[in-house]
């Protein structure tokens, strides 16, 4: 018999250290920058006070990985909001809640 575990444990998702530099640096280079800089800069400060409370970095893990996803669907998002499909007639799941009362 082995000692060891019969599945791989998950490794937490951790950027590299100068990630969040880069990060903002390609979000400042972007056209929403106006917003999205301001934004990330907010999350990044909860982030920080968060960890400085817990002792974890997962809070500022997770704040590149958000932002790092939004940076790489944001092409895929302008490319649909471009094609003109209309989207008016989706379900709004929160009109649906509010009736069921």
């Amino acid at each position: 018999m082995s000692a060891q575990p019969d599945h791989a444990p998950v490794t937490p998702y951790a950027p590299a250290a100068g990630a969040p530099a880069e990060l903002l640096a390609q979000l400042r280079a972007d056209r929403r920058a106006v917003r999205w800089v301001p934004a990330f800069e907010q999350e990044w400060t909860a982030a920080l006070e968060e960890s400085r409370k817990s002792f974890s970095l997962a809070a500022l893990y997770e704040v590149v990985r958000v932002w790092q996803g939004r940076l790489a669907h944001a092409p895929a998002v302008d490319a649909f909001v471009a094609s003109g499909y209309d989207d008016s007639e989706f379900v709004d799941m929160a009109e649906l809640r509010g009736r069921r009362r």
